[in-house]
This record gives structure tokens, C-alpha cells and sequence, in this order.
């Protein structure tokens, strides 16, 4: 009895102390961690000091740098395939001198187009197209090589060009797209852009033509704007000190370009205001909405066919409501994304129609047409797209029956699908078709597109 009491008092002692051997490790390796996480703790503390004593430094040189030395250096404002969120242009500094060498892009871009109907006849029934729409050229064509130039002026200024070079009818032709410069800093959020720029209107309207999501422009931006609307004058915008984005811009252009048209001479031919606010949901989702006006002054402005054209003297309004919403698993884009964008348009014209070399008559009219799309990459390199345009216009008097300007059947309506495959943010290779209905006739179309980039180009915007 006594030999199995003394057994038994072993194995509680054995017991109680491997216990104490237990918690003791478990308290050291607590004692570890939270050792671990103070040295972390310190380290970070003492590299953020250090980055803020950096930034006090750079920014004191900054101060005392003269004008023209030492200038930072402005990545272009839009011109790759990378996506970012959407802001106003901002200035990104490098330790280098610019003042001979700014940042230089070239974007190489071709196409194939083919159609079932002759597409010198494509005319919109109530919407005779004006400015640069209308359908690419059948066939094999160098669609358009964009030459790009950016760089800061000095600590106040920077600008950027843009020079579209094509072939028309056989001959080289360059085209001036843009040719801005643009305050750095001035106080309160406030920006100006002086010189020749494509408007801030619309979502879409101020990408460039190899940024876009298909090979065309949507019917309702051909219809309306003429493709894309840029013109020579001043745009002004502010962001506001919100946690989230806002922001809002006013333009005052000169209105050479449709749908505009002014007297040779002339101050401000068209007026813009616009206001795009965002944000974030969540670490996956984030979206952009706008709102945009434009009223531009014509004065003679012609559309529809060359050899007979259609005469507007008058004024037009166009409203644009934009939205854009950009999906990626945790804010990676790179491996899978989807983006839904749409955007709607509203024209109201007000003045008179010539043509047939007869006097004017008189107009006043509202139409309006929206697109919406969708792309999805479902894995890298690879992306889908699927979009629908409608065009909608009030019917005119019967004096107008048998005119471009009256519409016929149904509302001009297409549907396009698309497939891109990108080796690089650099390289794309595009296959798009479009159920094309818009002139009461159906028009299928193929399109092959390449675009490549070489040189110096900053992120896209949101």
C-alpha cells in the first residue's frame, strides 16, 4: 500500500512539474514575440524618421533651386496600358535635369477593316455625321503613330505634346491633338491648362485612340462630339479638399472644332463645366461618376456629305453623365479585372439648317444616344469586351421628310464584341466585330488592330 502511495505522489510530482516546464516555454516564446514585434516596431519608426528628414531636405533644395536647375520631370499625363486611379495630372520628380531631355513616346498602331456595305455610304438617318466621324477605311491601313513629348518647363510649368501622324489619301499627314502647358503650383488644389488639348468632357473624350477599350468610338461620340472634341483655349480646375475625390473644371475654347464653328476671330467659340467625383469600395471596387456640359457657337458648320454638305448656324448643348466601375480581387488588376463604363448624351440644337444651296430653315431639335460596355480580363494577357450604342432623335416636321436630318425606322442601334491579348503593358493585338444597324441596314464589320508603345509614357487615369 505504502509503495503505490509513493507511485502515485511520483506521478503527480512528474506530472505538475512538466506543467511548469510547459508554461515556462509558453511564457518564453511570448517574451520572444513581443520582443520581436518591439525591434519591428523600432526599425519602422526609425525608417519613416529618416524618409521625413529626407522629404524636409528635398523639399528645402526645391525651395532654393533658381528657376531652370535641377527641375523635376513630369511623366506624360495619360499613354500607357497601365491603369491608375483617377487624378488630375500630377508631377512625379526625379533627381535629374530635364531641360534637353524630355520624356519621349512613340505609339505605333495599324488596322484591317472590313465591311459588308460600301462604307463611303454610311450616313445615320437623323444624324449626318460631322468633324472626323464616320468609318475607318476598308482594308489595311496605318490607322494612326502617335509621337509624344512631355517634361517640366521649370518648378512652376510643364507641358506636353502629342503629334498624330497618318496617311490620308495616299499622303503623310501630321496633326497637332495636343500641345498644352500646365501650372505645378498653384495653391488651393487649382490647376490651368493653356494651349491646344482634347476637352475634359465625358469620360471617354479625353483618352487617347490607343487607349481606348475597342478599335472605334462609340456611335453616340460620332454622332454628337464628331469623334472626339479638342480645341485651342484655357481649362481651369480645382480639386476640392474632400477624403474622397472631387473635382471640378471650367474650359473657355476658341470653337474651331465640331461641333463648334466660329468666325475667324473670334474670343470663345464653346464653354465647358464639368464635375467627377469617386472613391473606393472596399479593397477590390472603385468607381467614377461625372457629369459634363458643353454649349459651342456655329457659325456655318458643316456635316454630312463633302459634295453637298449640310449647313448649321445656330447653338448647341451637350450634356454628358459618365460612369465607370472597376472591379479587381484585392486591387490586383494585373491578374483578373473587370470594368463596366457607360455614359449617356443629350444634344439640343437651336438655329437654322441650309442645304441644297437654299436658304436656311429653321431647327430646333434634341436627340440623344448612350453606350455601354463591359471588359473583362479573366487572366493575364487576355480580355473580353462586349458593348451597345443607341441613338435616339425627336422626329422633325414633315417639311424635313426626305433630309439627312429625319430619321427613319428604327433607332440607330449596333452591338460590338471584342478580344485582346497583350504580351506587355507595351504590345496589344485586338480582334473586334460589329453588328452595325445603325442606318436601317445591317453592316457586319471586322477589324484587326495592333498597338505598340516604345519610349516614355506614364499611367493611364482611372
Amino acid at each position: 500500500m505504502k509503495a503505490q502511495i509513493g507511485l502515485l505522489s511520483l506521478a503527480c510530482g512528474l506530472l505538475f512539474c512538466s506543467q511548469a516546464f510547459a508554461q515556462a516555454d509558453e511564457n518564453s516564446e511570448l517574451d520572444a514575440l513581443r520582443e520581436e514585434i518591439r525591434l519591428m516596431r523600432s526599425e519602422y519608426e526609425t525608417r519613416i524618421a529618416d524618409l521625413e528628414a529626407r522629404l524636409d531636405a528635398a523639399e528645402k533644395q526645391a525651395a532654393e533651386t533658381p528657376a531652370g536647375q535641377g527641375t523635376p520631370v513630369t511623366a506624360p499625363a495619360s499613354d500607357s496600358f497601365a491603369a491608375t486611379p483617377y487624378s488630375s495630372p500630377q508631377t512625379v520628380s526625379v533627381a535629374r535635369d530635364s531641360s534637353f531631355n524630355p520624356a519621349i513616346g512613340v505609339t505605333f498602331q495599324g488596322q484591317a477593316w472590313a465591311y459588308n456595305n460600301d462604307p463611303d455610304d454610311y450616313v445615320i438617318p437623323g444624324f449626318p455625321a460631322g468633324g472626323e466621324a464616320g468609318l475607318a477605311d476598308e482594308g489595311m491601313s496605318l490607322a494612326e503613330t502617335e509621337i509624344t513629348m512631355s517634361a517640366n518647363v521649370d518648378d512652376k510649368f510643364t507641358a506636353m505634346l502629342n503629334l498624330p501622324v497618318a496617311v490620308e489619301d495616299g499622303e503623310v499627314t501630321v496633326e497637332l491633338e495636343e500641345a498644352w502647358v500646365e501650372t505645378l503650383s498653384l495653391p488651393a488644389g487649382l490647376a490651368i491648362r493653356m494651349g491646344r488639348f482634347l476637352s475634359g468632357i465625358g469620360y471617354l473624350n479625353s483618352r487617347h485612340f490607343h487607349a481606348w477599350d475597342f478599335a472605334d468610338l462609340p456611335l453616340a461620340y460620332q454622332a454628337f462630339l464628331g469623334g472626339q472634341y479638342g480645341d485651342d483655349g484655357l481649362q481651369l480646375r480645382w480639386l476640392a479638399p474632400t477624403d474622397f475625390y472631387l473635382e471640378f473644371a471650367a474650359e473657355a475654347l476658341r470653337g474651331g472644332s465640331y461641333p463648334a464653328a466660329g468666325k475667324p476671330g473670334s474670343l470663345v467659340g464653346s464653354t465647358t463645366l464639368s464635375a467627377r467625383t469617386g472613391g473606393d469600395v472596399g479593397f477590390s471596387n472603385s468607381w467614377l461618376a461625372g457629369f459634363s456640359w458643353l454649349h459651342a457657337d456655329a457659325d456655318e458648320r458643316p456635316s454630312g456629305f463633302e459634295e453637298n454638305p449640310l449647313v448649321f448656324t445656330g447653338d448647341t448643348d451637350i450634356y454628358i453623365a459618365d460612369f465607370i466601375w472597376k472591379w479587381a480581387p484585392n486591387g490586383n488588376w494585373r491578374e483578373k479585372n473587370l470594368t463596366i463604363q457607360a455614359e449617356y448624351l443629350w444634344r439640343s440644337e437651336d438655329g437654322a439648317y441650309a442645304f441644297d444651296n437654299a436658304a436656311g430653315f429653321p431647327w430646333d431639335h434634341n436627340s440623344s444616344g448612350w453606350y455601354a460596355q463591359a471588359v473583362y480580363q479573366p487572366f493575364p494577357r487576355w480580355r473580353v469586351g462586349a458593348r451597345i450604342d443607341r441613338l435616339h432623335a425627336d422626329i422633325p416636321g414633315q417639311a424635313w421628310q426626305g433630309t439627312p436630318l429625319y430619321p427613319i425606322g428604327d433607332d440607330p442601334k449596333r452591338y460590338s464584341v471584342m478580344v485582346d491579348w497583350s504580351n506587355s503593358e507595351f504590345s496589344r493585338l485586338r480582334f473586334q466585330y460589329n453588328h452595325d444597324q445603325a442606318t436601317g441596314m445591317t453592316d457586319n464589320q471586322f477589324a484587326l488592330q495592333y498597338i505598340f508603345s516604345i519610349g516614355a509614357h506614364g499611367a493611364h487615369t482611372f
